[in-house]
């Protein structure tokens, strides 16, 4: 049994713009001197499938890696290290099910299918704003349609989002763990939480009006009000689903965008077919996801001959895991119509497995259909701007033409 640290592991560049642009590349040498193990500025990077299908349910060996990255930035006495710490993805075990079960039931794979209209409207009432344009950078259109779905699911006015777009890009670089961005995200960070309490006090006064009449944030008031969790709680929760459901829903979009523009037939059958708009998505999510998750090793063990000491960073990276050749064949291909055993691994693994899996199938399926009966005969109009790989990975800027 070898330590970690003692293993001659391939390095990745995981800062490197080059790296943002083509991982896949970089991973596919790392891969003839690791099947599944390699190693980053911070800690060590895993890409292998079977390696994070196991990995990712060992709860009792592993703990969300949020603190790792709170110490990397030297924080740790700063509010924003209290939401990293305290929110409902770092914990574990009880606290963690409390947490989840207060908003488990609004993201149930049966509240998906019954928020569908809204996300038929959601995307319908963009793309009549869009779409006379014939053409338009598809990543800043996609960033209005998931948060708003979203927010009529919260049951928040969706206009209050724009205020906060730009404080959720700049936040979310933070996992990129580049220092000199400590004070910015820090600073767009102090901006969301004034937001989110500014919103929930509002509504807890009565000065804010539900417009949906069913909405998840006066759940989370009543499960507040009971005892069941705290204001701090309540505040964490809705920080944490705003962000979530503004970057990754978005990312996945843009991205099956990219890939459909050199497949113009795929494209006319999600115009004409909502289940295969299904099949398109689920073969984005293995062919290229977006999320890589952290974990800390709280517990050394061993696993398929590596000793893994505590205090270990490791990087999960989900969007590397679908192009494994010991698992998928030809799995650069890009091909909805694969048959494969084996499932994706998007939406992570054990006990924090993804909340708004089914969501966010929903949302994508919905939103690929009627994008694509309305955008005709897609085309690659500029330059590709990608934004960086660790966190939320996927294209910052996406210009396209089209047919109206």
């Amino acid at each position: 049994m070898t330590s970690i640290q003692k293993l001659n592991l391939p390095h990745l560049p995981v800062s490197d713009p080059d790296f943002h642009r083509d991982p896949f590349a970089f991973v596919a040498e790392a891969r003839s001197h690791h099947p599944w193990l390699a190693g980053f500025e911070s800690g060590y990077v895993v890409y292998g499938y079977q390696a994070l299908r196991e990995l990712g349910a060992m709860d009792d060996k592993l703990e969300m890696g949020l603190a790792g990255v709170v110490d990397f930035y030297q924080a740790g006495d700063s509010h924003w290290a209290r939401f990293m710490l305290e929110m409902m993805q770092s914990k574990s075990g009880v606290d963690h099910h409390r947490l989840r079960m207060s908003v488990a039931e609004a993201f149930s794979p049966r509240r998906a299918q019954q928020a569908r209209p809204l996300m038929q409207q959601v995307i319908s009432d963009l793309l009549d704003q869009w779409s006379p344009l014939g053409a338009f950078d598809f990543a800043e259109f996609a960033a209005h349609f998931p948060v708003t779905v979203l927010c009529g699911i919260l049951g928040v006015p969706p206009d209050s989002i724009a205020t906060i777009r730009a404080d959720i890009e700049t936040y979310m670089t933070l996992f990129g763990l580049q220092p000199q961005l400590k004070e910015d995200f820090l600073r767009a960070y102090d901006n969301l939480w004034c937001f989110v309490d500014r919103i929930v006090t509002t509504r807890e006064t009565g000065a804010l009006e539900q417009p949906h009449g069913d909405g998840l944030l006066d759940a989370l008031i009543v499960s507040k009000n009971s005892g069941r969790i705290s204001d701090d709680d309540l505040r964490f929760m809705l920080l944490d689903l705003l962000i979530a459901g503004y970057d990754t829903s978005t990312n996945i979009l843009t991205l099956t965008v990219h890939q459909l523009l050199s497949h113009p037939d795929y494209w006319q059958r999600c115009a004409d077919e909502l289940p295969f708009c299904r099949q398109v998505i689920e073969e984005m999510l293995r062919f290229s996801s977006i999320a890589t998750f952290f974990r800390t090793v709280k517990e050394a063990f061993e696993y398929d001959g590596v000793h893994f000491p505590r205090g270990t960073l490791l990087a999960f990276s989900i969007p590397l895991s679908g192009r494994d050749p010991a698992v998928f064949s030809d799995p650069d291909r890009f091909d909805p119509l694969r048959n494969s055993e084996q499932r994706h691994l998007a939406f992570g693994r054990g006990e924090h497995i993804c909340l708004g899996q089914f969501l966010a199938r929903a949302q994508l399926e919905e939103g690929l259909h009627l994008i694509a009966q309305r955008l005709r005969q897609p085309q690659l109009a500029g330059e590709l701007q990608w934004r960086p790989f660790l966190g939320a990975w996927g294209l910052q800027s996406l210009p396209i033409k089209f047919e109206c």
